[in-house]
Formats: structure tokens, C-alpha cells, sequence
């Protein structure tokens, strides 16, 4: 499983405005590799490079399968995975969805998986995904219905719309105003929002002419049919050995991804990198990268105990078993400080039995200082 994620912060060389981490995790979400690109390289001109470095790091494994989000999901990047012997579960992009759009809206042959919530967590809830085996053109692909997404989706898709015709109507403003007045800057304009806007800018035919000013029309047909497809997607394989269900989880092994992306940005705060130089940059991330295995390390030792938790649900536990100092004066003058850690509720000591910390975390520090003259 591999994806690539887009730093804020900027590298400066002359070749380079913006950098790229490529993360490899295995099945329990551990890195096992990770590579630094140029952030102008797309997506799908990286999987030869990456898996040439996965091979030299874990050695050649023919038959393994490669999952992959739908940014690599053109033919020849699965041609080039089909080349060194390995399998690939991958993510159908939007036209590929639209072509299963009868076969998603038909109530016939799905079969139900269901994700049972983390004991430990009291605001997830379990989620129901529908999934439908079907083959075409060689490939095996597996329709997924998801309530989940669904909602998400529809909430993405309305925030987006919304913003999109907001920053439409300033750019009207401007125009009419006399503020923006060349042809060209005013179709490059519009050509940063439909790239800001993607997800949405379809729906929308945004022109321009020298009597009319700015003006756009929706298109219902184009908006109807994404509505139809919320919480719709599509995986497509070369692995008819498995069933839908198996095929299902193994993708959604990816999200350990795209958790761990999240993770470094947020609770590593691995953003933003004002480094000038190349090397202090790859330092800075590799930090990141380990500080994570033991954050993965920390989540995989609670999970073979059955206890199914994450790292952002254990932190919040914790957050309220800190370390004080007490001053306590004497009579004749000297201070005695003594910083020590405060004693742990039944929770958290519940998570120090798991992880063998003893019950004192850390031994009281104890020290003097003279009177003040």
C-alpha cells in the first residue's frame, strides 16, 4: 500500500518549489519504505521508482498484490505493475464509476460487510458498505455502496459548490467593475477555479464574452448523475481469486495510508518544513517517519490484546495525567521543589498495564534551593 502526500512547507532549489513523500505501510501499518519526490511529478510517473525502492528494501516477492489510490489508476500504471509479476487492487476513477451507474443504482446482487466500531471509542459508529462482483475487459471489478461515504460525500460536494459560486461571483464583480480586464488573465482566472473546484466545476459551463461579462449555467443532467453515485466507488483487480469481501478489505487497508498521513501532519506535526537544504529536509521527515512506526507500534500492541484503539483516542486519555511541581517552603529559608507525576485515573492506568509502564510513571525529582538573600 502506497501513497504520495504534498508538503507545505517549500525546499528551495532552483529544480524544486514543493515536496513530495511517497509511504509505503505494510498489512498491520507499519512503514516500510519511504522516498522524498519533486512536487511537480505526477502520481503515475512514480510507481516504477517506488517499486524499484520497495524491491531493493524487501526484496522481490512475485504474486504480492500492490493497493494503490485512483491517482495511479491509468492502464499503464497497472501495465507496469502486471510487468514485475504483482497483482493490483486499485480504485476506478470517476469515468469508470460512471459507467456501473445502473448496476450501482439496481438493488440486485450486493452482498452486506460490515465494520464492527472500536470498543474504545464511543463516537464510532459501525458502518455498513455494500459490495457487487462484476467482470469486464479482463478486469474484475467490485462495486461498493457505502452509507458512510454517502453522507460525506454529499457534504464535500455542497461545501465545494458553494464556495465555487461565491468565488464566481466575486470574480463577476471584479470584472464588471473594471478591476480585471484582460481577455487572457480573466480566462486564467477561471481556469484556477475549475482546478480549485474540481469536484464541482463540472457541473458548471463558465463563460466569458466582451457583452455579457461573466456568466455560468448548471448543468442538472452532469450534477444529477453525481448525486446518484455519493457514497459510490469503484475497485477494480486482477485477482478473481478472491471474493468481493476480501477483495473489499484488502483495499481498504489503504485508509492505514491515509491515517498515517494524517497522523504526521496533525499529532507529529511534521508541517510546516522551512528547510533550505535537501538533506535537513529528508532528516526532518525520516523523524516523522519513526516517530510514527512507534505510534503504530503503541496501536498494534494494544490490538493483539484485543483491544481495538488508536493512537488520537489513547493521547486524548492521557492528556489529563501530567507532571507538577510542588514548592514547598521551609521556616528557615531554602525551597524544596518537587516535580513528580500526578497519580493516573482507573483509565489510564488501564493503559499503562497494557503497555507494562509501571503505575509511578516517572520517580519524584527532588531539589533545593538556597533562601533568597
Amino acid at each position: 500500500m502506497w501513497r504520495r502526500l504534498d508538503l507545505d512547507g517549500i525546499l528551495k532549489r532552483p529544480d524544486c518549489k514543493r515536496v513530495v513523500v511517497g509511504l509505503v505501510l505494510d498489512r498491520d501499518g507499519f512503514p516500510k519504505a519511504h522516498e522524498i519526490f519533486d512536487g511537480d511529478v505526477q502520481d503515475r510517473s512514480t510507481i516504477d521508482q517506488m517499486l524499484d525502492i520497495l524491491e531493493k528494501r524487501t526484496g522481490r516477492r512475485l504474486g504480492a498484490t500492490v493497493i494503490v489510490d485512483r491517482g495511479m489508476a491509468y492502464q499503464e500504471d497497472l501495465d507496469q505493475i502486471r510487468r514485475r509479476d504483482l497483482h493490483y487492487i486499485v480504485a476506478g476513477r470517476q469515468p469508470e464509476r460512471n459507467e456501473w451507474l445502473d448496476e450501482l443504482e439496481s438493488d440486485e446482487g450486493w452482498e452486506e460487510v460490515i465494520r464492527k466500531p472500536s470498543p474504545r471509542n464511543p463516537f464510532q459508529k459501525e458502518s455498513r458498505v455494500e459490495v457487487k462482483r462484476r467482470h469486464r475487459d479482463g478486469h474484475l471489478y467490485i462495486l461498493c455502496r457505502s452509507e458512510g461515504r454517502e453522507e460525506k460525500y454529499a457534504a464535500i460536494r455542497e461545501k465545494q459548490e458553494a464556495r465555487l459560486i461565491a468565488d464566481l461571483d466575486r470574480l463577476k464583480a471584479r470584472v464588471a467593475k473594471g478591476q480585471l480586464k484582460r481577455v487572457e488573465k480573466i480566462h486564467q482566472a477561471i481556469g484556477r477555479l475549475k482546478e480549485r473546484y474540481r469536484r464541482v466545476a463540472c457541473y458548471y459551463a463558465i463563460e466569458h464574452e466582451a457583452n455579457k461579462g461573466l456568466y455560468w449555467t448548471l448543468n442538472a443532467d452532469k450534477k444529477a448523475i453525481a448525486e446518484k453515485l455519493d457514497g459510490s466507488y469503484v475497485l477494480k483487480t486482477d485477482r478473481p481469486d478472491l471474493t468481493a469481501d476480501e477483495i473489499w478489505r484488502t483495499y481498504i487497508l489503504l485508509t492505514r495510508v491515509e491515517r498515517a498521513f494524517r497522523d504526521i501532519k496533525s499529532p507529529l506535526v511534521e508541517r510546516p518544513i522551512f528547510h533550505h537544504l535537501e538533506h535537513r529536509t529528508q532528516t526532518h521527515i525520516f523523524l516523522c517517519v519513526l516517530a510514527y512506526h512507534l505510534l503504530v507500534g503503541i496501536e498494534k500492541y494494544f490490538l493483539d490484546r484485543g483491544i481495538h484503539t488508536s493512537w488520537w483516542t489513547l493521547r486524548q486519555q492521557l492528556s489529563t495525567h501530567q507532571v507538577v511541581t510542588v514548592v514547598v517552603p521551609t521556616v528557615d529559608g531554602p525551597v524544596l521543589r518537587i516535580r513528580k507525576g500526578t497519580t493516573p485515573d482507573a483509565e489510564q492506568q488501564e493503559i499503562y498495564e497494557v503497555l507494562r509502564i509501571p503505575k509511578e510513571v516517572m520517580k519524584p525529582i527532588k531539589t533545593w534551593r538556597a533562601a533568597p538573600k
